[in-house]
């Protein structure tokens, strides 16, 4: 077969790449799968074991998957360039414009806005309230930022009510963590869509039907029990975020709540990158320190502080734009003809990276000139949403990369061919995948473009719904018990001021509950689809 990467070379991969997958088993796919399985397994071992980043990771193992399978060694890194290529040239646009809406919403104070607004009245709904916030503010943040906004939150409310940590946090974390695992545009969805040549808007409505029941059954559903499983009040980093302090029997004391405006801790991203810079430092072994705020406040830091705070429904309409024009262009891909005079229109402002470009461009307004940013700061605060993003990114185009080579090796099709003889479907296989690499690594989006890579064949020819609910129940899979090889694990730990044990009965419990109500979703959906 001849393909030919972005910059018109032609490559060239193996005839059994193409092989007919209910084509007898022949030796090519034994030897296949053997270097498959070495190269996920080297992977796993030099994340795991020898830190070394994921995006070299990847690149390590498709070289080596490629070389083993028998592709010829001239077309090994022809194979890993087009697969990065083809998935970051579409993939990486849309991080890209979700990180500048979520950068400027976080720094304007329109996330404060909408913790506001939605925590008055009464008590007894705060945990439905807090599944809800973070839910909203979830869409466009990716969860490292989110959970450095909502989880100080959280500490104010278990301080201002009594409340026991988990019955609201919880709800919190499963909202966050519903998102990061089924819609776009967070990384994971995106590169499974990039991987598997999914249509955006129909995950998008497809993820929201299944994130919805998720968020209820493992966020305030579960967070009952959680708090009476581990029944601890405000602690922990969080608490001393908030200006509290904890005496000699655990108890919050002290300070008055801060919100806002105070320092903030770095904080590991879940995708196996670098530290998302929040105001704070790491210290040489890389744990979490907290910083004392300064006093002085420069003129650069006063121009870049918004003059004032933008409104809820500015907020909920900035955030929901891309959301809805996407689920719009959705909406006329199934019920509209294609001969229609609006079609052309909503399928050019529907699709995603124009949907997330008008985001942008309106946030500018709403979260930017509109509070009082100068033109100048406006400019440098995007140029900053930027950076915490690219080891992200880097990650996602090597998953791509190690996709291709599957591929172009046959491991794909011998994968498909045991799929067939097992009558096990690509959803199922999909999920299994990508819970043991997330397992294995603890890393959500390794897992997602990992697992993507080797369901893909199984995918061709399928409908884009259908393409759809295998994002989505891969997307399930990569939050599996999350625990001690994933940064959010310890995150969470440190913000709650929790023991591993009782972070494992709380988070890792709620990111399970979390992932196999997502494949029972995709399961029952799949029947009526």
């Amino acid at each position: 077969m001849g393909l030919t990467d972005g910059v018109g070379r032609l490559l060239t991969v193996p005839a059994v790449a193409e092989a007919d997958v209910n084509a007898p088993w022949n030796g090519h796919d034994t030897r296949v799968l053997i270097a498959a399985a070495i190269g996920i397994a080297m992977i796993v071992v030099l994340i795991v074991v020898f830190k070394v980043h994921a995006f070299l990771a990847l690149t390590i193992g498709a070289l080596f998957v490629g070389l083993a399978s028998g592709i010829a060694a001239g077309n090994v890194t022809k194979s890993y360039e087009l697969g990065v290529g083809s998935v970051l040239g579409y993939v990486g646009v849309l991080i890209a414009l979700g990180a500048m809406v979520g950068k400027l919403l976080a720094d304007s104070g329109g996330a404060d806005e909408v913790v506001e607004t939605l925590l008055r009245g009464r008590d007894v709904a705060l945990p439905w309230k807090m599944a809800l916030i973070a839910f909203i503010i979830g869409i466009p943040m990716f969860f490292e930022i989110g959970l450095v906004l909502l989880i100080p939150v959280v500490m104010l409310a278990v301080r201002r009510t009594g409340a026991r940590a988990m019955l609201l946090g919880i709800p919190a974390l499963a909202g966050l963590s519903v998102l990061h695992g089924f819609v776009p545009p967070h990384p994971g969805p995106l590169a499974a869509i990039g991987v598997l040549k999914g249509n955006v808007g129909i995950t998008l409505a497809l993820g929201l039907l299944v994130a919805v029941p998720s968020v209820i059954i493992a966020g305030p559903v579960f967070g009952r029990i959680a708090a009476r499983w581990v029944p601890i009040g405000a602690g922990g980093t969080a608490l001393a975020l908030t200006g509290g302090a904890q005496d000699a029997n655990g108890e919050a004391t002290g300070g008055a709540p801060r919100a806002t405006g105070g320092p903030q801790p770095v904080t590991r991203g879940r995708h196996g990158g670098g530290p998302v810079a929040a105001g704070g430092q790491v210290d040489g072994g890389g744990r979490e320190v907290v910083t004392q705020a300064s006093s002085v406040v420069t003129d650069a830091e006063a121009d870049a502080r918004p003059s004032r705070t933008p409104t809820f429904a500015a907020t909920l309409v900035t955030v929901l734009l891309p959301v809805v024009l996407m689920l719009i262009k959705a909406a006329s891909d199934v019920w509209m003809s294609k001969d229609a005079a609006l079609y052309p229109t909503l399928q050019f402002i529907g699709d995603p990276v124009v949907a997330l470009l008008l985001a942008v461009l309106l946030a500018m307004y709403t979260f930017g000139t509109a509070v009082g940013f100068s033109v100048p700061v406006l400019s440098k605060k995007i140029a900053a949403s930027l950076l915490p993003i690219s080891g992200v990114m880097l990650i996602v185009g090597a998953g791509g990369g190690f996709k291709q080579v599957l591929v172009d090796g046959g491991t794909g099709t011998a994968i498909a061919k045991i799929a067939i003889a097992l009558n096990l479907s690509a959803l199922v296989l999909g999920w299994i995948v990508a819970v043991l690499i997330r397992l294995a690594t603890g890393s959500a989006t390794v897992a997602t473009v990992t697992a993507a890579g080797i369901v893909a064949p199984l995918a061709g020819g399928q409908n884009a719904t259908h393409i759809a609910l295998i994002v989505l129940a891969i997307g399930a899979g990569s939050l599996f018990f999350s625990h001690v090889n994933d940064a959010g694990f310890w995150l969470v730990k440190e913000y709650f001021g929790m023991t591993v044990g009782e972070t494992i009965k709380t988070w890792s419990v709620m990111e399970t509950i979390i992932s196999v109500m997502g494949l029972g979703m995709v399961l029952l959906l799949s029947a009526f689809l």
